[in-house]
């Protein structure tokens, strides 16, 4: 295995497009799903975390749409997206949403798929059970190992009545400090529109994904895991500063290289937008030469 660190110094992408310059909607099962669409070529699917929406990834696409077809939906309950009460928040439930929502996009051709927070359960929950429909994987601050162990508010959300209280209670200030604890280079205003799109509907889902979510769930799927990797063209890019996954996680998804971010924090897509986006695109180049 390769590991690499990468120095920060991209920053911010100054000419960043507002997300739904491109927006659309498509119907998957129950779910009304809000997503950024944008750019044509091989497509690459972007699934956001926790407290995310597609926004996360705006900056990113920004720089890929040249290159590539980049889908971003807003997961169910988060952003713009609807989810019925009884969502099926188990790991078969969320491959079966990301595999619908491919499905309603007429993808026929193997996809890059791009994960983050809790991105990863869906997109790798889905790419376990399609391998064939993967075309490479890159994985940021995720987990997928049965012996992880949830961060405090992890633990809290999955109590019940403890849970809902602890959402009641958060205010946009107390926000605002946690999500800077995460990622200290993030600014007001990312911080701001994310915290504006998390509705009653959100904080719900975050609670029922949370107490789906038992790690000891990942148990033989991180194994398949581990096959697919060592077979399609996979990355690990991890931010260092990430006080709700440590950094030996980083090693965990059988991946042939990992790359390291030093100075960034667990939302490296909204704080390095452009060094992620030039390390994709790199990516993808090297595995397209590998290929031919």
């Amino acid at each position: 295995m390769t590991t690499i660190d990468i120095p920060a110094g991209a920053g911010e992408n100054p000419a960043a497009r507002a997300a739904d310059d491109a927006a659309t909607t498509v119907q998957v099962g129950r779910s009304r799903v809000h997503l950024i669409h944008q750019g044509a070529g091989e497509p690459v699917l972007f699934l956001h975390g926790n407290p995310d929406s597609s926004e996360v990834w705006s900056e990113v696409i920004a720089d890929l749409r040249a290159h590539h077809r980049c889908i971003a939906p807003d997961l169910p309950g988060f952003g713009h997206s609807t989810a019925p009460a009884d969502f099926d928040c188990s790991l078969q439930g969320m491959a079966a949403f990301v595999d619908g929502l491919v499905d309603a996009l007429g993808i026929a051709q193997p996809i890059h798929l791009v994960v983050h927070d809790f991105g990863g359960p869906f997109g790798l929950a889905w790419a376990v059970t399609h391998p064939h429909k993967v075309r490479s994987l890159v994985i940021m601050n995720t987990v997928f190992a049965s012996d992880y162990r949830w961060h405090l508010f992890g633990r809290l959300w999955r109590l019940p009545v403890i849970g809902e209280l602890v959402q009641a209670l958060t205010t946009a200030g107390g926000f605002a400090r946690e999500m800077r604890r995460g990622s200290r280079k993030l600014t007001r205003a990312q911080i701001a529109r994310t915290y504006a799109l998390i509705t009653p509907a959100t904080k719900r889902m975050v609670l029922r994904l949370y107490r789906a979510t038992d790690p000891r769930n990942f148990a033989g799927w991180e194994d398949r895991l581990r096959q697919l990797t060592a077979r399609v063209p996979s990355l690990v890019l991890w931010a260092e500063h990430d006080p709700y996954i440590g950094r030996h996680h980083a090693t965990r998804f059988g991946t042939a290289a990992v790359e390291y971010v030093p100075d960034s924090g667990h939302w490296l897509p909204a704080e390095e937008p452009r060094l992620v986006a030039q390390r994709l695109l790199r990516f993808y180049a090297e595995a397209a030469a590998r290929a031919t």
